[in-house]
């Protein structure tokens, strides 16, 4: 509930739609869901690096006339695990980090 007395927080609403949900969570929904609503949706803008996209999609659900749902955006926004490449390492043998000071000379 900090959000509500904290001396930047129009700062941390960088796009207007950020702020006009928060005012919208506040008349419909209370002081406490209202800052809880507004954290996940902070949190999942920064934590998926989609700050602008999510904004436009909280200004279409804005617009609709309803709330934002912050686990459906985050189903939306979050990387797909399933796209993500698989990297192989391959780690040489320890056994020959023995011979490393006799192969070079003086160092």
């Amino acid at each position: 509930m900090a959000l509500l007395n904290l001396v930047y927080r129009d700062a941390l609403f960088r796009r207007e739609p950020y702020r006009r949900c928060f005012e919208t969570a506040l008349e419909r929904l209370g002081k406490r869901r209202a800052c809880r609503l507004t954290v996940a949706l902070l949190a999942l803008a920064h934590e998926e690096n989609c700050e602008a996209e999510l904004a436009a999609a909280i200004g279409k659900a804005l617009k609709a006339g309803r709330l934002p749902d912050p686990d459906k955006l985050k189903g939306r926004f979050a990387p797909d695990r399933g796209s993500m490449p698989s990297i192989h390492v391959a780690r040489p043998l320890l056994a020959g980090y023995g011979d490393l000071p006799n192969a070079g000379g003086a160092a």
